[in-house]
């Protein structure tokens, strides 16, 4: 009797150790997964940081930088001004607009500070280039810098309309979608 009992004792002994190791080693394995997820984020923010540190992007107004433009009727307005290491800003604004013909008149009246540099006319242009320098440009901006989900919708739709407006130092590239009014406006400051 006795060896029987010390025969169930050892194999409940054994099937709990058994037990026991199962969940040593399932413990074991989620806390290397989940150490390994965190030390990737931390990666991912520290370099963003980083990143952002460099090119210092910041929210902006549209009207800070288009002055004359109280008679446009823009909606859901974002704005984000990057500044390059080398001191050079650049803006990006995305807005929906139901007149594409009065935000092209009011960019052209903008004042300038050098006539013989500006044009007093938008220019329709060929989008291929553009789209091929914001993917390009994509690729080096941090993480939440600006919404970049629109170069699909600009890549696949025919559509789409794109201008240039230059009045010195501001000269705008604008992006407009005839189906949804929406307006992506990059502006270069030359200097």
């Amino acid at each position: 009797m006795k060896k029987i009992f010390l025969g169930i004792i050892a194999v409940t002994a054994l099937f709990s150790c058994n037990k026991i190791e199962e969940t040593v080693n399932q413990t074991v394995t989620t806390a290397k997964e989940k150490a390994q997820e965190k030390a990737t984020e931390m990666v991912k923010e520290t370099v963003n940081e980083q990143l952002n540190k460099i090119v210092n992007a910041e929210t902006i107004a549209f009207d800070s930088i288009f002055p004359n433009s109280s008679n446009l009727l823009l909606e859901n307005e974002t704005g984000r001004k990057v500044a390059f290491p080398n001191g050079t800003p650049f803006y990006v604004f995305k807005y929906k607009t139901s007149d594409k013909d009065l935000l092209l008149k009011t960019l052209v009246e903008q004042p300038t500070t050098n006539e013989a540099q500006s044009k007093k006319e938008f220019e329709k242009i060929d989008g291929a280039t553009i789209v091929e320098k914001l993917t390009f440009f994509e690729r080096f901006l941090p993480a939440n810098t600006i919404d970049t989900s629109f170069l699909d919708d600009i890549k696949n739709d025919k559509n789409i309309e794109y201008y240039k407006i230059k009045r010195f130092p501001n000269s705008s590239t604008v992006i407009f979608n005839p189906k949804n009014g929406m307006v992506y406006q990059f502006v270069e400051v030359k200097k």
